[in-house]
């Protein structure tokens, strides 16, 4: 474990259990858990901190398997003073650690169409990272400018253009985290607005096995749109229906599943590991690659390392 290790105004724990942590339940130790005081404090730790020290920016865990073996390093996991929401005109500024649904709930208040944000999993900074999107819609079409804390601790505002979205994708500087974002919205009467959001719930809550330990979709479509599995026909080859024809719905690994309910959503059943969970991922890229020649791509995001005994 690293040891010269700089000491900020926020909270620094080491050897911290992520497990806790991430909507999966699994994973092991963070070296270090950082939840930076405010910007400035982020800054300062960072711009200190040994550059051969590895950082890795946490949102609240909902798109993300943990490893056993824990994540070496610093993990950056924003807090309070990063989930304000700020309204002026059609334009808002968003802390990072604010929950998706959140935005969309305050937006919807104030006549501001957000409402795809509203069934996406997680938090605004890990949406910009993700391009996060649904029924169309991305944050690459609403985001004006990102606030950015570099990995050397220099603060930057990045525009869309320079994020380079694409599809789950941003061009953001590695060991780097986004502190806030500015976002414009269309808009639109607030009761319509949070009615749409209501059936969007609905439809997500019948399709989706949103009662599991699950982190959304599992596997990117090899179409390269949205993976809900919702009402989106605009896109025949979808993720779910190549695992589901590959016999694989339901399958266990383990404490790990493909869920029943919906065959992209990989669950943890009670007692699975990460690398149950992996292991039965892989599976799955594999069966599907011999059935129908695609290979998936993973959508959740794996980090860290195994234990010795995986290894």
């Amino acid at each position: 474990m690293s040891t010269d290790i700089p000491t900020p105004r926020g909270s620094l724990i080491a050897n911290r259990s992520l497990d806790s942590l991430t909507w999966l339940r699994v994973g092991g130790p963070a070296e270090w858990l950082f939840q930076p005081a405010d910007e400035d404090d982020l800054a300062e730790f960072l711009a200190a901190l040994d550059p051969a020290v590895p950082v890795f920016a946490m949102g609240v865990g909902s798109n993300l398997i943990v490893r056993d073996g824990g994540i070496r390093g610093v993990v950056v996991r924003l807090g309070r003073a990063f989930n304000g929401v700020e309204v002026d005109g059609d334009v808002l500024t968003v802390g990072a650690a604010s929950l998706d649904a959140q935005v969309a709930r305050r937006a919807a208040d104030a006549g501001l169409d957000l409402t795809f944000l509203r069934t996406i999993p997680g938090s605004i900074g890990g949406a910009v990272r993700m391009n996060a999107g649904c029924y169309g819609t991305y944050m690459a079409d609403h985001l004006i400018e990102g606030r950015v804390v570099t990995r050397e601790g220099r603060k930057i505002t990045l525009s869309a253009g320079d994020l380079n979205f694409g599809y789950r994708h941003s061009d953001l500087p590695e060991g780097s985290v986004i502190t806030s974002v500015t976002m414009r919205a269309p808009k639109g009467d607030p009761d319509a607005l949070h009615a749409r959001m209501a059936e969007q719930l609905d439809r997500r809550d019948a399709t989706q096995p949103t009662k599991e330990r699950s982190a959304g979709s599992t596997f990117r479509n090899p179409a390269g749109y949205s993976s809900t599995g919702q009402a989106d026909d605009t896109h025949e080859l979808k993720a779910w229906a190549l695992i589901d024809q590959a016999g694989l719905r339901g399958h266990s690994w383990g404490g790990a599943q493909m869920s029943q309910k919906h065959p992209n959503f990989l669950i943890n059943t009670g007692g699975a590991t990460a690398a149950d969970l992996e292991a039965l991922g892989e599976l799955v890229r594999r069966r599907v690659l011999e059935e129908s020649g695609h290979e998936l791509q993973w959508e959740v995001v794996r980090i860290g390392e195994p234990t010795p005994e995986e290894d």
